[in-house]
């Protein structure tokens, strides 16, 4: 056993849960670090936690599962940035409410390139062609659409309903990033944030 992984405390009977967030938390890091989930391992995020290999595998079966877990950790961050930027503006300015939500999400993907790819490749499912998708990308998608709702019932006019609204603002702000990524271009946040305003400029009458 190596030196870090006799170092590290154990955790006492009933923390377990405290330790897949640790394993979860140090996979996020090394994300950063590495060109791509493809270079994180098992042993590799075993290493940075001071851990042996085997204990990550009474929470995550296998590497799939890992990743699995880590996209469902990275949206539960994306999550309470959205939360978070909200809550700074007053309830009663549900726009500024919108654009706060709006401007979270494209920051953080902007900040976290790995992480958003990752996300993204695993954010939603359909089980048939008919049934519509599920996942935590519809569900940011369902958020920005009801914030778009609550801006129409506060009197500021859409020029489409508010889901299509919603589709529209995700799915181009997405796109922009989408293409800076996949261009090499590190132009800042603030390129997409401007787009994301750009967008709600066009869906507001």
């Amino acid at each position: 056993m190596s030196e870090e992984v006799q170092a590290r405390t154990r955790n006492r009977w009933g923390e377990g849960e405290r330790l897949r967030g640790e394993i979860l938390a140090a996979a996020s890091r090394l994300l950063s670090e590495l060109d791509g989930e493809d270079a994180l391992t098992i042993r590799g995020v075993a290493r940075a936690v001071g851990i042996a290999p085997a204990s990550i595998y009474q929470h995550f079966s296998d590497r799939a599962a890992l990743v699995t877990g880590l996209a469902e950790h990275e949206f539960g961050r994306l999550r309470l940035a959205m939360e978070a930027a909200e809550s700074r503006v007053p309830a009663d300015d549900a726009v500024g409410r919108l654009r706060a939500l709006l401007h979270a999400y494209c920051r953080f993907a902007m900040d976290n390139p790995g992480h958003y790819r990752l996300m993204t490749a695993n954010g939603s499912s359909r089980t048939s062609p008919d049934v519509r998708p599920e996942g935590p990308t519809i569900d940011f998608v369902d958020r920005i659409s009801a914030a778009f709702a609550r801006c129409a019932e506060s009197g500021a006019e859409l020029r489409v309903p508010a889901e299509r609204a919603g589709v529209i603002a995700f799915v181009g702000a997405h796109g922009r990033v989408a293409l800076f990524h996949s261009s090499g271009r590190q132009p800042g946040e603030d390129a997409v944030v401007n787009f994301a305003d750009e967008l709600l400029s066009l869906i507001f009458a």
